[in-house]
């Protein structure tokens, strides 16, 4: 249990450094999406090398394909639901807060109804104004975004839980939890860009973006203790679900992010990712 709360403690530890540096700094785009590339690399490797042939190992792979599946499923359906719940509470994004600040293009830009809700706050988080828009005017982008890296974040912790309960206990989470620090990291920074953007001082920021840090610690916890000792088809299954819910949060979140600020970089962080995270898992 002490190995699970050290690694949850590390892994989210990296959403306050984010939220932190985020209350005083505006990162370049650029930088943050290829912190997400090489993010993505270490999540691939660490599913295709640990998490996933673990699961198959257990239960075959019946069960580990069915776990799979469902957990894709899952976040799928969650993370559309909180994408639908953020659009209809922010309305058109000409009502988005802040979009008064913005020029005709930008809005015009954000405008189609099939975009994705993060992709938009983010947008008006990198272009809203910090001095003349007045406060308030990115604080609630910076929650929505905090929603969604909460919802990215609770599968990848569970995930790290689930696979230090294997049988190469904490040597099987290092490649994960590095994935994690890498993904959390550069999220944070931009939801506390847009948080201070939006008139919120660095004690709110820092503050919301700890108590994030100590949720989703619990996540890793959780999938520790509620695991060690269960049957292995079990575990196989809590493995291969939480494997398809990071796997979903890759296709939907992370990688099209790292490719749309990323690049011609993001290709060359993928495979250092994938080449560090082969390493350690080896």
């Amino acid at each position: 249990m002490l190995t699970a709360l050290v690694f949850g403690v590390l892994g989210s530890s990296a959403l306050v450094v984010g939220g932190a540096l985020g209350a005083y700094w505006d990162a370049p785009r650029r930088l943050t999406g290829v912190f997400l590339a090489f993010a993505s690399g270490t999540l691939i490797s660490a599913l295709a090398f640990e998490l996933f042939p673990e699961a198959v190992e257990l239960g075959g792979i019946l069960a580990a394909a069915g776990g799979l599946v469902a957990g894709a499923t899952v976040f799928v359906v969650v993370n559309t639901w909180l994408d639908a719940a953020t659009l209809e509470r922010s309305g058109t994004p000409e009502e988005l807060p802040g979009a008064d600040a913005l020029d005709e293009d930008v809005t015009d830009e954000l405008a189609p109804a099939t975009a994705d809700q993060r992709e938009k706050v983010e947008e008006l988080a990198e272009r809203s104004d910090p001095h003349g828009a007045g406060p308030g005017v990115g604080a609630g982008v910076g929650l929505a975004l905090l929603a969604a890296v909460t919802l990215d974040g609770v599968p990848e912790n569970l995930a790290l839980g689930v696979s230090l309960v294997g049988g190469e206990g904490a040597a099987g989470g290092v490649a994960l939890l590095v994935a994690i620090v890498a993904s959390n990291l550069p999220e944070a920074l931009v939801g506390g860009i847009a948080m201070r953007r939006g008139g919120r001082g660095p004690v709110f920021v820092i503050g919301i973006w700890s108590l994030a840090a100590a949720a989703l610690t619990v996540a890793v916890v959780l999938g520790y203790g509620l695991l060690s000792g269960a049957d292995p088809l079990v575990l196989a299954l809590a493995l291969s679900f939480a494997g398809g819910a990071v796997l979903a949060s890759l296709a939907d979140t992370l990688m099209p992010e790292a490719f749309e600020h990323g690049k011609p970089l993001n290709a060359f962080a993928t495979a250092a990712g994938f080449l560090v995270s082969f390493v350690l898992a080896g």
